[in-house]
């Protein structure tokens, strides 16, 4: 298994150093920095924990130790599942600064994705909590130990059972961080894969800090901001836009929210006065149905970044009326660009665009599908290249051919209109993937589950939207011959073969047959497209 690189030419590194994105910092020095300027204040509040910058740095410390102690050598990738716990931060710090490589795992992930992502990876540790939302993750951990050469250690926050316990994992703690160099691989991000599984982001200690100090000062953090993480610590937008490594950069507060229901987050808001929150598009018209109900003040909540997906100007236009706060729009990805409404924006650039990018040296094409620039204003393929955009995923040759041109932009997948003052609009997605609730779902995954069904001889999967979701998941099924196969078996089943919940369709709609298919030559993209226009666009589907 290779070791993760991040390499961009030595012209470009050049430039972005002498212009001050990269500025040889690593994460282990960070939490140095963090512990020198603010030891004493407060930097965590997760459940009963209350962690001040020291404490979160002789935490750290521990974890460090005790990675080290097992073995774990600088380089090392290991594989980390846990929800919004002080053992995130404290694992994640640790791993930085024992000089390892943490690999980020979705609580929401299960046997398939998990064992693939330790696999790929070439993770030597897996820690992961014993439950979180009903899941008991120990038989998974089992699993994972047993079929994935190479893991030799599962550390569990929780109750280990036979596993390594987090709260034993160390003793007295590292005194310096390891030494890495700033454009060696901090971690591996997840993205979708063409196939489903998800492929690995390399993201430097350089490339990755520079865009957590530009959306901090993008998002106006300060000492006295507090930042709700909501959403998933492991996905990028809470961790980086701005997020918890935003707010603890500037030397700010991050509240630690189990999950983001109104009832839970509100009190939180109130308790704990938090300023700013990211939210997907779903989760923040829920927030917005249920804050004229709530008893909890959140006259506090200052900023709410909403992103991972399309938010319609009519419900962007309630955030201020209903919560009370100014709605800054983040559009991004976890392979680089991100992109910010300015919290001085005019409404209407506020409400009706997804922002313009954090860096002056973000390049940003629109283009056709023959590869040519389209007029502003004038929908087209997104292009990008840049400071924190990487150059490539690990080990994906054939994605890297159809991800990356020669010269270095990478292909996003997204379709947008770029206005004046290089401001983007969103306007999908160009290729198979469904954006549901910002969880990007391969449709030939899903459609690989439903056709393993002995009931099933073929089916094809399209994305409908949703003003809820964005976009929800709808399985077009052509049963076998002598198939009674319904909708709430298949959901089951699909449910049963060890994905994450998200990927199991919405909605299933019976056909007799796929027309196109006879042609044999059509591509599933094709067919795709023809069964939303016969059965879809003519309101037929039920």
């Amino acid at each position: 298994m290779s070791t993760p690189r991040q390499i961009w030419p030595e012209a470009f590194e050049k430039r972005y150093v002498e212009k001050g994105y990269w500025q040889g910092e690593t994460f282990g020095q960070m939490l140095d920095r963090l512990d020198a300027n603010f030891g004493p204040r407060l930097a965590l509040v997760a459940g009963e924990s209350r962690w001040s910058y020291s404490e979160l740095a002789r935490r750290a410390r521990i974890a460090a130790e005790g990675f080290a102690g097992l073995g774990l050598e600088p380089g090392d990738r290991v594989l980390v599942q846990l929800p919004n716990r002080a053992e995130f931060l404290a694992t994640i710090f640790g791993l930085f600064y024992a000089g390892l490589v943490p690999v980020y795992a979705l609580p929401a992930h299960r046997e398939t994705e998990v064992l693939h992502l330790a696999s790929r990876s070439g993770a030597r540790a897996y820690v992961v909590a014993d439950r979180h939302d009903g899941f008991d993750y120990l038989p998974l951990a089992r699993k994972v130990l047993a079929e994935v050469d190479g893991v030799e250690h599962v550390i569990v926050a929780g109750e280990a059972a036979e596993f390594i316990g987090f709260d034993i994992l160390g003793d007295e703690g590292l005194t310096t961080p390891v030494p890495r160099n700033p454009r060696d691989v901090a971690f591996l991000q997840i993205s979708g894969g063409s196939t489903g599984l998800p492929k690995l982001i390399p993201r430097t200690h350089d490339d990755y800090l520079y865009s957590v100090r530009g959306s901090a000062e993008i998002c106006g953090l300060s000492e006295g901001s507090v930042y709700l993480c909501a959403l998933p610590a492991a996905h990028n937008f809470p961790m980086s836009s701005p997020g918890y490594l935003g707010a603890l950069h500037v030397g700010g507060t991050v509240v630690m929210s189990p999950n983001p229901q109104p009832e839970v987050a509100f009190r939180l808001i109130a308790e704990h006065g938090v300023t700013i929150t990211g939210l997907v598009p779903p989760l923040a018209l829920l927030w917005m149905q249920a804050a004229p109900r709530s008893k909890h003040d959140l006259s506090s909540l200052q900023v709410l970044g909403v992103g991972g997906a399309k938010f319609i100007p009519e419900a962007a236009a309630k955030v201020r009326p209903v919560l009370g706060c100014t709605l800054q729009q983040v559009f991004g990805m976890a392979e680089g660009l991100v992109n910010y409404t300015r919290l001085d924006d005019p409404e209407e650039i506020i409400t009706h665009t997804q922002g313009r990018p954090i860096s002056p040296d973000d390049e940003v094409l629109v283009l056709d599908d023959e590869g040519q620039p389209v007029p502003e204003g004038e929908p087209g393929n997104l292009y990008t290249r840049g400071p924190y955009t990487i150059r490539g995923y690990h080990e994906e040759p054939s994605a890297n051919a159809r991800s990356f041109t020669p010269d270095g932009f990478y292909r996003t997948g997204d379709v947008v209109r770029r206005l004046p003052g290089g401001y983007l609009e969103v306007r999908g997605r160009a290729g198979d993937h469904i954006n549901r609730a910002g969880e990007k779902i391969s449709a030939e995954e899903v459609e690989d589950h439903l056709i393993a069904h002995e009931g099933v001889f073929d089916a094809a999967v399209v994305a409908l939207p949703d003003k809820f979701l964005g976009e929800k998941t709808c399985a077009f099924v052509v049963r076998s011959e002598e198939g009674e196969v319904q909708p709430r078996d298949l959901k089951a089943f699909v449910r049963g073969r060890g994905i994450a919940e998200f990927k199991v369709p919405d909605q299933i709609v019976f056909v007799p047959e796929f027309e196109t298919t006879a042609v044999g030559k059509v591509s599933r993209k094709a067919l795709r497209a023809a069964l939303k226009e016969k059965y879809l666009e003519k309101g037929d589907a039920a």
